[in-house]
């Protein structure tokens, strides 16, 4: 029974494969365009129109078309020269087609190389003796304590940024170099943000949903002593700032290797996405799943993984939208749609 289903899945593949083979010849011949100039055409710039190259690239029977997707990017523009030549299209008559092919190409291109150098960092263990490692450390704390000096490098300090122990290099063992670039990238361009996330984190549960949800009139000086005594004891609603930050940093890897943020890159990136795309859209992340956490109001940190996969299942939700681009308004973004 299952070969039998298998043979019938296959036999759909090809037809389906030939009908649509039929179908495009048939098309071309009505229109007199091919299917890269149809896209072109009909499809306004940013990622629908860039999805649908990159499938018809990886979908064509050429393989010149085929390999034309991870070409380096010094061979776009002889790539886009042998495409118009091989699609039998003058370039002197549709000039417009070469600029958005390479356009197109540059994002695509430019998409593989972003994920083959973020995971160069995410392999590229922490190493305690390399002076820019240190460094990096360094300026972590001093972006999100400046008020607090550290007393050493081996100190129990570092709980106070959410590591888990006197050392953060252990920490880093999941996520390498990169959990480490996305939060020094985080504390130092979105300063005032970063340095609130790690305060609310740190914060007991009923005095951080005063902070964020009470009007005006509400403060804490309207509860009695016993209340408060009663109420300040409770469970603590905050996090691990420096731990959920490498875990952010796993969720926007994965959203990047699989293909999910192509959505946001091709509608914000002009050109090639690059690893400050990445890191910025890591800073919306953490912003997002911080302003998420609260919302979700969980009983304490045994929820985090919960709350973590409705956050994710809501981002690629949104990603699914070929219009969208995850642009927030805070500091790090304000070039993002520029770049």
């Amino acid at each position: 029974a299952s070969f039998s289903r298998m043979f019938v899945q296959v036999c759909l593949y090809f037809y389906c494969k030939c009908l649509w083979r039929c179908l495009k010849f048939v098309v071309r011949k009505l229109t007199g365009r091919c299917e890269l100039q149809r896209i072109c055409y009909n499809t306004k710039p940013g990622a629908a129109r860039t999805m649908k190259i990159e499938a018809s690239l990886k979908g064509s029977k050429s393989k010149r078309l085929q390999t034309s997707v991870s070409v380096h990017p010094d061979a776009i523009e002889k790539t886009i020269d042998d495409i118009m030549e091989l699609k039998r299209i003058n370039p002197d008559i549709n000039p417009q087609l070469g600029i958005s092919l390479q356009a197109c190409l540059l994002q695509i291109v430019g998409y593989r190389n972003l994920i083959a150098e973020v995971e160069k960092l995410r392999r590229e263990p922490y190493d305690s003796e390399n002076p820019q490692h240190e460094e990096m450390l360094l300026k972590l704390w001093k972006c999100l304590k400046p008020n607090s000096p550290l007393k050493a490098r081996i100190s129990k300090q570092w709980c106070e940024i959410g590591f888990q122990g006197d050392d953060p290099k252990t920490d880093f063992r999941g996520m390498g170099l990169l959990g480490l670039y996305n939060l020094v990238y985080f504390a130092e361009w979105d300063t005032e943000i970063a340095q609130q996330v790690l305060s609310d984190s740190l914060q007991p549960k009923y005095s951080w949903i005063l902070i964020f949800f009470s009007p005006p009139p509400l403060c804490l000086s309207q509860f009695s002593k016993a209340e408060w005594e009663k109420k300040k004891f409770d469970k603590a609603i905050g996090y691990s700032f420096a731990i959920v930050g490498i875990n952010i940093t796993d969720l926007a890897y994965n959203l990047l290797v699989s293909g999910a943020l192509k959505t946001h890159f091709y509608n914000v990136a002009p050109e090639a996405p690059t690893l400050t795309h990445f890191q910025q859209t890591f800073c919306y992340l953490m912003h997002e799943f911080h302003k998420f956490w609260i919302e979700e109001d969980p009983l304490d940190i045994m929820e985090f993984n919960r709350v973590r996969e409705k956050f994710h299942k809501r981002i690629l939700k949104q990603l699914q939208n070929p219009e969208m681009a995850l642009c927030p308004h805070f500091a790090a973004s304000e070039s993002l749609v520029n770049m």
